[in-house]
C-alpha cells in the first residue's frame, strides 16, 4: 500500500464531499487544462435523458429520465420490455412480494405495444395486477339501482371469464416457460420421469420469480429479488433443466446465444477457487507469510494437523465466500453472464514435479477438493439462467508469473527448461476440462471456456504461443467436432498485446474468441486526475473528468475493430480501478503506482456523491465501450484488521449497494455517444467460420505449415542449440477425469460421466522414468539434459508430430 503523503497541490488531493447544499441549475463544462486544479465544488447533475446510440447497434438502451427515473424501452425483440424502477438504496429489495416470470410490462397479457413502451413507475408497473386482482367486482354497481350483483347471472359469467384468463394467463406461461422440462437433448429427455418436491423451496416448488422464497443447502432463506423479468427454476428430478432466465432480454440456456445480436452482461467470481490475497485478505492476513495460493497452501499445511488445516480452511471458504444468494443477486443486477475462474489442481496436484537443490519438489495446493464447489456454482448459474465462461486461470508452472498463476515469481509455461513440459500438462488439463463441459448436459450452460488465463507474450513469444493455442484448438475440435453446437467456443487472451496484435489469428479457426483485460490501474502512472468533475465531452451534466471518455476512446474503437477483423471479442476483465490503491492490489506489500494518498479510495465510506455519480459514468463509459463485458470481480472480502473491503473498486456488489454501479447495465447504451465519442460501427456480422458456420475448421494451410507442429520450434530463454534436448512427459498414465455431481441422487435423468468423447482414449502426461527433471516452477536457466528427457527419450512419442485435423461432423439433431 502507498503510504500517506501530504501533498501541497490541490489536484492530487483526494476529492471531498461537497457541504453547499445550493445545486445550480447548470455546471459549466470542465476541460483537461482544469483536471489538477482541485475543482471539487462542481455539482452532480442528475442525467437529462438525452438520447444517445449504443457503441454496439443491438445493445438494449433505454432513457433515464431526470425528474422521475422512469424507464422507457427503445429498439425491438428481446429488448423491448423496460425493467421495473429499482431503489438505488435497496437494489436487492423486491418491487413487490410477487411471483414474476415475464416482464412486468407483459405480465398481464394486456395493453399491447403501447403498454410496453409506457413510461414504468414502482406503481405503474404493477397496476394490471390490481385491476385483475379486483375483477371479481364491477365498480359503482349499485348506483345504477338495478340487481344486486351477485344476483346476475352475467356478472358471474363475466367473472368466471375473467378468472380462467387469469389462471391461464399465469399458468400456461409458468407450465410452458418454467415448469415443463426443455428437450433439448437426449440425455436429459430420454429419461425424464416428471417433477419431484423440491426442498429449495419451502413449498416445493420448481420455480419462482421475484418475490419467491429460495431455501439455501444450509436452510437459510432469501427472497429473490429480480425486478426484470427474471425467474428460477430447479428440479431434483431434472436437475439439467435449461428453462431459467435471468431477465427478460436473455434467452434461456435452452436457446442458442447468438453472439451477433446478445450482449454478455457478466462478471467474474474472482478468488474464490483461485486466491488471491486482494480479494479475500482476511485469509492471507492470518497467514502472513502467504503471497499467493503456493505459500498460502504450505502455511496451511505447517504443523502436525496440517492436512486436516488446509481441507478445513478451504472447505470452509469455498463455502462461504460466494453462496447461491450471491449467484441469485447476480441475477437480480441484469448480468447474464459468469465467469468463473478456476485452478488446474481441480484435477489434480502433483507430488512431484522435479528437483530443487537436491530436494524433490511437490505442488502444495489442495487437489480436487474444489471441483464439488465448482459443479455447486454451475448448479446454481443454471437455476438462475446464467451461463458460464470457465476460465482456466492457473497453469503448470505459471503463465505469466503473477501471483494469481498458482505461483507467483517465474515463468514456466513455453519458457525456460521445463517450457515444454508444462505446457503438455496444460493441455492435457485443458483436454479434461473440455471433455467435461462438452457433455450435452453442459453444454448449454458453459458456451466459452477460457484456455489460459494472461500469459504473459512478451515473455513467451507470439509463435510459441500460438502453436499452443492451434495444438489446443485442434484437440478440443477432435473431442467436440465442428461446426456450432459442438462443444463450446475456446477463448485465447490477448497476452496483454491488445486486440490489433491477434487480427490474422489463425483464419478459418473454428469458433475461437479474443479475449483483453483493459485497466487503467496498470498503466504505471499516477492517474490522480479525479472523478468527482463533470466528465469531459459531456454536457455538464455528469460526472467523472477525464476517466469516462478515455474509456471510451481507449476501448471503444478497438473492440469493433477485433469483431471485425478477429471475430469474437470480450473483455473477459475489467474494473472501476482507475487507480491501484487499495489494499494488497499490487501483491503483498507492494506499493501502488498512484500519484497521492490512496487512504481515501480504500475507504469507501469517505466518498462523496459525486465522487459516486463520476465512478459509475465510468463503469457506464466501460461497459457502452466494451459491449460484451466480465466486471473483475463480484466480492472483495472484508480485511481482518477493519472489517471492511479496502479495495472497492473492484467490488460490483459493493458498488450496486452504495451507488457506483448501474443498477441496470443496459443504461450503459450510448454513454460514449453521449460523452462526444463516435467509435467505429460495426454491423453485427461476423466471418462465418468464427461462430461455427461455412468454412469453421478450414485453417490456412499456411498457418498450418507454420504453427501446426508440435513441440513449437523455439522455446523463449532456451539455447539454440538446447531446444531439441529440452524436457518433455510421456504420455502413459492413466486419464484423470472430472466426475458428475454427487447431489443430484434425485435426478431420474442422465447426469454425465464427465467423459464427452468415447473415442479419446489417449493416456495422460507423467514424467519419463528415469529421467531427473529440474523444478518444473523454477526453470527457467537450469541447465538442460542432454539424454533421457527430451525428444529422443523415447521413440515418437516425443518427436515432432503435427497436430491432427479435426473431425468433420454433421450439425446436431433437432429434437
Amino acid at each position: 500500500m502507498a503510504s500517506s503523503v501530504d501533498r501541497d497541490m490541490e489536484g492530487l488531493m483526494p476529492p471531498q464531499p461537497i457541504h453547499d447544499l445550493s445545486r445550480p441549475t447548470s455546471v459549466a463544462r470542465s476541460d483537461n487544462t482544469n483536471l489538477g486544479a482541485g475543482l471539487g465544488s462542481s455539482t452532480y447533475m442528475p442525467s437529462t435523458g438525452i438520447e444517445t446510440a449504443p457503441s454496439l447497434p443491438s445493445t438494449p438502451s433505454y432513457r433515464a429520465s431526470a425528474a422521475t427515473n422512469e424507464l422507457a424501452a427503445e429498439g425491438q425483440g428481446p429488448f423491448a420490455t423496460p425493467p421495473d424502477v429499482l431503489d438505488a438504496a435497496s437494489p436487492f429489495a423486491p418491487v413487490a412480494a410477487t411471483d414474476a416470470y415475464v416482464g412486468s410490462g407483459q405480465r398481464s397479457g394486456l395493453g399491447g405495444a403501447d403498454a410496453a413502451v409506457a413510461p414504468i413507475t414502482k406503481e405503474a408497473a404493477h397496476s394490471s395486477d390490481e385491476a385483475l386482482a379486483g375483477s371479481g367486482t364491477v365498480a359503482g354497481v349499485k348506483g345504477y339501482g338495478k340487481r344486486p350483483w351477485y344476483k346476475r347471472p352475467l356478472i358471474w359469467l363475466g367473472a368466471f371469464i375473467a378468472l380462467a384468463v387469469v389462471v391461464l394467463a399465469v399458468v400456461l406461461p409458468v407450465w410452458f416457460v418454467a415448469v415443463k422440462p426443455h428437450r433439448d437433448n437426449s440425455s436429459s429427455a430420454a429419461s425424464s420421469k416428471g417433477s419431484s418436491a423440491n426442498p429449495e423451496s419451502p413449498t416445493g416448488a420448481t420455480s419462482g420469480g421475484n418475490g419467491s422464497t429460495v431455501v439455501m443447502a444450509d436452510g437459510t432463506s432469501f427472497t429473490y429479488v429480480n425486478n426484470f423479468g427474471g425467474f428460477w427454476v430447479y428440479d431434483p428430478a431434472n436437475p439439467f433443466n435449461n428453462s431459467a432466465q435471468p431477465n427478460s432480454w436473455t434467452p434461456p440456456l435452452s436457446q442458442a446465444w447468438n453472439w451477433s445480436t446478445d450482449r454478455v452482461f457478466g462478471v467474474n467470481l474472482g478468488g474464490l477457487f483461485e486466491l488471491e490475497p486482494f480479494i479475500s485478505p482476511s485469509i492471507f492476513q492470518e497467514n502472513p507469510t502467504a503471497v499467493d495460493e503456493w505459500t498460502l497452501d504450505l502455511s496451511l499445511r505447517a504443523g502436525s494437523n496440517g492436512s486436516e488445516n488446509i481441507l478445513s480452511v478451504m472447505e470452509n471458504y469455498y463455502n462461504t465466500f460466494i453462496t447461491e444468494q450471491d449467484i441469485a443477486e447476480i441475477a437480480g443486477a441484469g448480468l447474464n453472464w459468469i465467469r468463473l475462474p478456476i485452478p488446474f489442481w481441480a484435477i489434480d496436484a502433483w507430488d512431484n514435479v522435479g528437483v530443487l537443490n537436491g530436494t524433490t519438489v511437490a505442488e502444495p495446493f489442495l487437489a480436487r477438493t474444489c471441483w464439488s464447489y465448482i459443479l455447486r456454482v454451475m448448479q446454481w448459474a443454471r437455476k438462475y439462467g446464467i451461463r458460464i465462461n470457465l476460465d482456466l486461470h492457473t497453469i503448470p508452472g505459471s503463465q505469466n508469473g503473477y501471483n494469481h498463476s498458482g505461483k507467483m515469481g517465474m515463468i514456466n509455461f513455453l519458457n525456460g527448461a521445463m517450457g515444454v513440459a508444462n505446457a503438455e500438462r496444460a493441455l492435457e488439463y485443458i483436454r479434461v476440462i473440455a471433455e467435461f463441459i462438452s457433455q450435452t448436459e453442459y453444454q448449454p450452460l458453459v458456451p466459452l471456456f477460457s484456455i489460459v488465463n494472461e500469459p504473459l507474450l512478451s515473455t513467451i513469444g507470439k509463435d510459441s504461443l500460438t502453436t499452443f493455442y492451434l495444438r489446443a484448438n485442434e484437440m478440443i475440435r477432435n473431442i467436440t467436432g465442428v461446426g456450432e453446437g459442438h462443444g463450446p467456443y475456446m477463448a485465447i487472451h490477448d497476452g496483454f498485446m491488445g486486440t490489433a496484435y491477434w487480427a490474422d489469428f489463425l483464419q478459418g479457426s473454428d469458433r475461437i474468441a479474443l479475449d483483453t483485460h483493459p485497466y487503467f490501474a496498470f498503466d504505471n502512472q499516477p492517474n490522480t486526475q479525479p472523478t468527482n468533475v463533470t466528465a469531459t465531452g459531456g454536457n455538464g451534466t455528469v460526472y467523472g473528468g477525464p476517466w469516462p471518455q478515455m474509456a471510451c476512446t481507449s476501448w471503444g474503437g478497438e473492440m469493433n475493430t477485433s469483431r471485425i477483423n478477429f471475430g469474437v471479442t470480450i473483455a473477459g476483465e475489467f474494473s472501476n480501478a482507475i487507480n491501484d490503491c487499495g489494499l494488497w492490489v499490487r501483491g503483498v506489500n507492494t506499493s501502488a503506482d498512484y500519484g497521492g494518498n490512496c487512504d481515501y479510495w480504500e475507504d469507501w465510506t469517505q466518498w462523496s456523491d459525486e465522487t459516486k455519480a463520476g465512478l459509475k459514468e465510468f463503469a457506464l463509459a466501460s461497459m457502452d465501450a466494451l459491449g460484451d463485458w466480465f466486471f473483475w470481480t463480484w466480492k472483495i472480502g472484508n480485511s481482518s484488521t477493519t472489517n471492511s473491503v479496502l479495495s472497492p473498486l473492484w467490488s460490483y456488489k459493493l458498488g450496486l449497494e452504495n451507488g457506483w454501479m448501474p443498477l441496470d447495465p443496459r443504461e450503459a447504451s450510448g454513454t460514449c455517444e453521449s460523452l462526444g465519442y463516435q467509435p467505429n460501427l460495426w454491423n453485427e456480422t461476423y466471418p462465418s467460420y468464427a461462430t461455427g458456420g461455412a468454412g469453421a475448421g478450414d485453417i490456412a494451410p499456411s498457418s498450418v505449415a507454420q504453427y501446426g507442429v508440435w513441440p513449437p520450434a523455439s522455446i523463449a530463454n532456451v539455447p539454440t542449440g538446447s531446444q531439441a534436448y529440452l524436457p518433455q512427459y510421456t504420455s502413459t498414465a492413466p486419464i484423470v477425469s472430472l466426475p458428475p455431481a454427487s447431489t443430484y441422487s434425485a435426478a431420474a435423468v442422465s447426469t454425465g460421466n464427465g467423459w464427452y468423447d468415447a473415442q479419446d482414449t489417449a493416456s495422460a502426461p507423467t514424467p519419463i522414468s528415469g529421467c531427473t527433471y529440474p523444478d518444473a516452477w523454477s526453470a527457467v536457466g537450469s541447465p538442460i539434459p542432454t539424454a533421457g528427457c527430451g525428444a529422443a527419450a523415447y521413440a515418437g512419442e516425443n518427436a515432432k508430430r503435427e497436430a491432427p485435423p479435426p473431425v468433420v461432423t454433421a450439425p446436431p439433431r433437432v429434437l
